[in-house]
């Protein structure tokens, strides 16, 4: 009898070893081996080792990885996700330096590298980084608060004016669902309406026409990577009906 259980339960440790294994090599679960079914090999390889290299200089490389992924999704061409992913990294290093220099050599947390470069993306320095984590209270997390900024920046908002509004609500100890609302503060379209595209760049922010969808206004894992209350011009709230302009001046016309 006592053989009969020793078998069985060898069996069945067998089983969920055998389980485990495969859920963990299953489809989605790894990204490297996700990159090279999504991207031609050489590039693959190329986009593989930036985030490698990236991993080993302690930056959130996973971030990276989305990023590569979601641009293949959306059919972006391989050469610009492979620059794309380039361009990050190396704005992801500069704010990692930024924020632990403000910090005294403290290592920032993933997502606060990852909005920091999302800030710097949109026109932020990595001054105006350290600005921002050298007035906020300590131990508060600059992950949404950086992602406010950004957002603001790309409404219009010269940075030293997003980050002073962003900096001036941490300091009344303001909630990130607070500091959320900054960018609709008045009314759609942000503080100054939408921004025109960049010099040297399509619209959509970066180069070759690629628009990042998670960047401040955008909380980090957020329900459709949107954060709330942060929406470009003419979308709608609540699900309710959007408003243009109308050319040639007069009340603005609803779409359906």
């Amino acid at each position: 009898m006592r053989s009969l259980s020793h078998i069985c339960l060898v069996v069945l440790g067998v089983l969920v070893l055998s389980g485990t294994r495969a859920v963990a090599q299953g489809p989605g679960r790894d990204p490297v081996a996700r990159l090279r079914e999504v991207l031609p090999a050489d590039v693959a390889e190329r986009v593989i080792a930036t985030v490698t290299a990236a991993r080993e200089r302690g930056l959130p490389s996973q971030a990276l990885e989305n990023r590569a992924l979601k641009y293949a999704a959306r059919g972006v061409a391989p050469e610009q996700i492979e620059r794309s992913v380039a361009e990050h990294a190396t704005r992801m290093d500069r704010a990692q330096t930024a924020l632990a220099g403000a910090r005294g050599g403290m290592r920032p947390a993933g997502d606060e590298v990852d909005a920091a470069a999302e800030a710097m993306r949109m026109g932020v320095d990595g001054a105006g980084v350290s600005a921002l984590a050298k007035s906020a209270p300590s131990g508060r997390s600059l992950a949404v608060p950086l992602f406010v900024v950004g957002s603001l920046v790309d409404r219009g908002l010269p940075s030293d004016e997003a980050i002073a509004r962003v900096r001036d609500r941490l300091q009344t100890r303001a909630t990130d669902a607070e500091l959320e609302r900054l960018p609709d503060a008045d009314g759609p379209g942000g503080p100054r309406g939408p921004r025109g595209p960049r010099d040297g760049m399509r619209p959509g922010g970066e180069r070759g026409g690629i628009r990042d969808g998670a960047r401040p206004g955008m909380r980090p894992g957020g329900p459709g990577q949107g954060m709330p209350g942060v929406r470009g011009p003419g979308v709608p709230q609540n699900g309710g009906p959007s408003t243009a302009p109308r050319p040639g001046g007069g009340p603005p016309r609803r779409r359906p």
